[in-house]
């Protein structure tokens, strides 16, 4: 399963997720990720109909945008993103991603968020096959492989992200892709992130896996898992 990192090009990137955070101070806990020196910013649409859940829209993004210090990776978990990539990227959205399942025309939504200057990236739920992105993977920036189903946070880690990721590296290489970054989103925590580093993804969003607790001591945790992990990868 371990993946040869010497291979990658690509920086490991360390995201909190704002589903977890305590929303009743959103200004401060974004501002706690700055501190924390975390590298992205992760927050998640949800319409109610893509997945079974709402939560925020481009208003509360433009509102977070003045307050973070860190780049906006906006995954829209919605129906017709087409008709709100726009708003997200007035906003302030600095990475867009959107899911193959529900989106009729992707080069189509890829090249419009790209046209804004914006790091355009594709989504795949933990059953859709990975040739679902080998098409569009040569257009886009990233690939967000979901390691839980969407629509809520706090859910258990899917261990089959593990071979898939795998697989989808290897793809991306074999095929003069290694510039386009794998995300991972879902139950990835510090026993797992290992794991999750040796299967070849470089942009790690947590959830309750920083937030839970301290922050500070969460990303810090995280972050010596990473220089470990490079360490060894390199005298491989």
């Amino acid at each position: 399963m371990n993946y040869d990192r010497q291979l990658m090009l690509n920086k490991i990137q360390i995201a909190p997720s704002l589903l977890s955070s305590d929303f009743s101070k959103l200004q401060s806990e974004v501002e706690k990720c700055n501190e924390a020196k975390a590298d992205l910013l992760h927050i998640d649409i949800m319409d109610g109909h893509f997945v079974p859940n709402i939560t925020i829209g481009p208003i509360v993004v433009a509102a977070i945008k003045p307050y973070s210090k860190l780049p906006l990776d906006c995954h829209l978990m919605i129906e017709n993103p087409d008709k709100y990539i726009p708003d997200f990227a007035k906003a302030g959205a600095d990475l867009i991603s959107v899911h193959v399942e529900g989106n009729k025309h992707l080069h189509r939504t890829i090249s419009m968020i790209k046209d804004y200057g914006i790091k355009a990236g594709v989504a795949l739920n933990p059953a859709t096959p990975l040739e679902y992105a080998y098409e569009i993977a040569e257009f886009v920036d990233f690939i967000l492989l979901m390691s839980v189903n969407p629509g809520f946070g706090g859910q258990k880690f899917i261990p089959s992200f593990l071979r898939r990721c795998n697989t989808l590296r290897k793809f991306l290489d074999n095929n003069n892709l290694k510039n386009v970054e794998i995300e991972v989103d879902g139950g990835v925590k510090k026993d797992n992130l290992h794991e999750v580093l040796s299967a070849g993804a470089n942009m790690i969003v947590s959830g309750s896996g920083l937030f839970s607790g301290n922050l500070f001591e969460n990303v810090k945790e995280f972050q010596k898992i990473i220089a470990n992990f490079n360490n060894k990868t390199t005298l491989v």
